[in-house]
């Protein structure tokens, strides 16, 4: 249950930033509480998956959950670039967050 939380809470994590963004274009009270709910609901996964997984490790695959699943948002709906050498780095931050899992805490 711990890491189903965390994998949430970097989901939640996403839809905060993706919030953000549309927050940014136009400043309404729907898109502020979706950003708000969407940290609040992270903070709040992560919080229960540290109770059993190390900080170190939660923190990383959190941001790394974040990271990932914004830089795809910004691809696939932002029209942002697909170059080469971004989705190498984006693969390599998959690779090490699915890494951590397998690391004893």
């Amino acid at each position: 249950m711990d890491w189903l939380s965390l994998i949430l809470a970097g989901f939640c994590e996403v839809a905060g930033v993706a919030a953000i963004s549309k927050f940014n274009k136009r400043k309404s009270l729907m898109n502020g509480f979706m950003m708000i709910v969407g940290f609040l609901l992270s903070f709040s996964f992560l919080s229960f998956a540290m109770e059993t997984i190390s900080m170190g490790t939660a923190y990383a695959v959190w941001t790394g959950i974040g990271t990932v699943g914004s830089a795809l948002i910004g691809i696939f709906f932002l029209g942002e670039s697909t170059d080469w050498k971004r989705l190498l780095f984006i693969s390599m931050i998959i690779c090490s967050t699915i890494g951590l899992k397998f690391i004893p805490h």
